[in-house]
């Protein structure tokens, strides 16, 4: 499963990190656990080997009813699971099936990157009423029906905007919206994993 049989006569200290790890997953089945926890379980993997974990560690929730807990800060990752805890300094700050918390959101993202970001923030808020969030490539907030609010933001804004983006609410919208801040931000200002996945009954 974790494509090792060719090394099973090598010394572990030979393999290389991303062997490692998959040397780890497979000791982690070997009793066939009825939970098993997981910590980040394929970071350091090519795309193609964490897929095929995936596969077979969903396969194993089905066939076998084994409870997966991890934790994840690859958002596909988490999509895969039944319910998703978000953390904040230490703190569950929402508990919900993955669908469940992105219909909470439930409004469009919208990314804009400007001359002036200070005072785009001011403008947004004192033209709009929207809360925006500094981001690494700008400024974010959330707006029902984005796609049509953006002719309005060109229109009053009152700031050069040099480039728009919207997209539909994802976990990374929800990320931000519980903790002010996006799933990058929070990778480089602490060292704990900002989402705890459970996939189980």
């Amino acid at each position: 499963m974790v494509n090792l049989w060719d090394r099973r006569a090598d010394l572990v200290r030979t393999f290389s990190g991303g062997m490692r790890r998959r040397l780890e997953i497979a000791r982690g089945l070997l009793h066939s656990p009825r939970v098993l926890f997981l910590d980040e379980p394929t970071i350091g993997l090519d795309p193609q080997t964490r897929a095929s974990i995936w596969a077979y560690l969903g396969e194993l929730h089905k066939r076998e009813n084994i409870t997966v807990f991890l934790t994840t800060h690859y958002m596909d990752e988490a999509e895969n699971c039944d319910r998703i805890a978000i953390i904040n300094e230490g703190r569950i700050v929402a508990l919900d099936t993955p669908e469940a918390l992105k219909a909470a959101v439930g409004k469009d993202r919208v990314q804009i990157s400007t001359d002036d970001d200070t005072a785009a923030i001011e403008a947004l808020k004192s033209v709009f009423g929207l809360q925006a969030q500094r981001a690494e490539e700008g400024l974010i907030f959330a707006v029902a029906e984005g796609a049509a609010f953006v002719p309005h933001l060109f229109e009053k804004l009152g700031v050069a905007i040099r480039s728009v983006t919207v997209t539909r609410p994802s976990l990374d919208d929800v990320f931000m919206v519980h903790t002010g801040r996006t799933i990058r931000d929070a990778e480089s200002k602490t060292a704990f994993n900002p989402f705890a996945a459970r996939a189980g009954r």
